[in-house]
């Protein structure tokens, strides 16, 4: 009796992605999982399990607090290429974010599924956009320590895709939004070829990281109005459960504002920034 093969399944897909440890192969797999997704069945009400050993991650980088990261000069070669290899570092943290959110939760419609594995497949583009820039350099994803301050929050909200909806795209991911500017005016004036290729990609990222941020902002408010919740008070509320980090100014309100945040929000983002 020939074997019978289940039809694959969207979740299933972005669990296996988030597992492998490999970069390469997890860039190959978020870009296959979102080609095939208009055509894959969600099971979106059942509740899987996760295995142990979850996110898939290489041996290298080592893997510190941000504490114990070293400061390095980007006017150097080399500090240039660790400050890359950082932005480097979040990117595939990004991959993993945006790949657990489209498995873990149940009971969420079909278009938020879709939603975070278009979101892996753009952070899957910038990781190797950047690694391609590095090894342009001389250098590899690896060669230089990275934090761990992205999946922290990934494990804290893993219980409540509200939580994790707040406080990773809409925290978290959205200091990207913020910080870019500034570091773009740095690699400005450091001048070199290779910092200015960096430039290039970082507007790339930010541009593709203002429509992440308004994913997450989307379905926060989607679930705040399901739970008949306010959006401000209960976001105040998350951060301080959740220990979300203090928001650091300058504000890029222009992208915030792109990226869905009201003025409200920004006016009381703004006053404790």
């Amino acid at each position: 009796m020939p074997e019978t093969r289940l039809p694959a399944e969207l979740r299933q897909l972005a669990l296996q992605a988030l597992m492998e440890a490999d970069p390469q192969q997890k860039v190959l797999l978020a870009y296959e999982l979102r080609d095939k997704s208009a055509s894959i069945f969600i099971t979106s009400d059942a509740a899987l399990q996760a295995p142990a050993g979850l996110p898939g991650c290489p041996a290298r980088p080592e893997l510190r607090t941000h504490l114990d990261m070293p400061r390095r000069s980007p006017f150097t070669q080399e500090g240039l290429a660790a400050l890359l290899h950082a932005v480097t570092h979040i990117e595939f943290n990004a991959i993993n974010l945006a790949l657990d959110a489209a498995w873990r939760f149940s009971g969420m419609p079909p278009a938020y599924y879709l939603d975070w594995v278009k979101v892996a497949a753009e952070e899957a583009q910038h990781f190797s956009l950047l690694q391609a820039q590095l090894q342009g350099m001389g250098y590899g994803y690896g060669d230089f320590p990275g934090h761990t301050g992205l999946w922290d929050m990934t494990q804290k909200t893993e219980g409540d895709v509200l939580a994790r909806m707040a406080l990773v795209p809409r925290t978290l991911e959205a200091r990207g939004l913020d910080a870019t500017p500034p570091m773009q005016a740095k690699l400005r004036k450091v001048g070199t070829p290779d910092a200015l290729r960096a430039v290039a990609i970082l507007d790339i990222i930010l541009r593709d990281e203002i429509g992440h941020v308004a994913i997450g902002n989307h379905w926060y408010r989607v679930l705040c109005a399901q739970r008949g919740l306010e959006p401000l008070a209960t976001y105040a509320r998350l951060a301080l459960q959740y220990g979300a980090p203090r928001l650091k100014g300058p504000l890029n309100l222009a992208a915030r504002r792109d990226a869905g945040f009201d003025d409200a929000e920004l006016a009381l983002l703004s006053a404790s920034a």
